[in-house]
């Protein structure tokens, strides 16, 4: 099925005071998003993805170990990753739901533990890709990090948390300044009821 931009779920200068500029929103989703969205369309265009789901397309095209992975792959996975990513952001500020809090202590240690380890994935991620909180298989939470456009559906997992780590989505605000970015996401951004509804 064609993709489609989704509008953000909130105002564009919704996240200026919590450290994401109405500038980079309307960047991020409103050009390099949408250029997922148009390059995929046209990729998928009279192929066997066509009339597949988002999520068919991308465990069907996914190539692992591929250092650049094929275009439609690119495409449909950076567009699934931002459909999630501005849904995992509010403006609310709400705090972590209990069931939440418990599951990551009992998984890391503390919440504390848990968002030095995702700081340090997102930071250490060579170049350009994604880090995340996932639910394995088996239940267990863990964090990880992908190149590029891979994401936990790859790997049969289930994406809790994502923060993107592409330049895109940090210059603007944070300079070359990654790791003060993630932890701004992690302290300012994150809408954590929207975590805990994942799991």
């Amino acid at each position: 099925m064609a993709f489609e931009l989704p509008d953000l779920p909130y105002a564009h200068d919704a996240l200026a005071d919590k450290g994401m500029s109405k500038e980079t929103l309307e960047y991020h989703h409103d050009l390099h998003h949408k250029a997922y969205v148009d390059n995929g369309n046209k990729l998928i265009a009279g192929t066997e993805w066509e009339n597949q789901s988002l999520e068919d397309i991308i465990r069907g095209t996914y190539q692992a170990g591929a250092v650049a992975q094929n275009g439609i792959f690119n495409n449909a996975s950076q567009h699934w990753n931002h459909n999630q990513f501005w849904e995992m952001m509010g403006p609310g500020g709400a705090a972590m739901p209990s069931e939440l809090d418990a599951a990551i202590s009992d998984s890391f240690g503390s919440v504390d533990a848990f968002k030095s380890e995702f700081a340090a994935a997102g930071a250490g991620q060579f170049g350009a890709g994604w880090c995340w909180l996932v639910k394995d298989a088996d239940g267990g939470l863990k964090v990880t990090k992908t190149e590029n456009g891979v994401n936990p559906l790859c790997f049969g997992q289930t994406a809790l948390l994502g923060c993107d780590v592409w330049e895109h989505s940090y210059y603007i605000d944070f300079r070359n300044k990654r790791p003060v970015y993630l932890t701004n996401f992690l302290d300012n951004l994150v809408n954590w009821e929207n975590v805990a509804s994942r799991m």
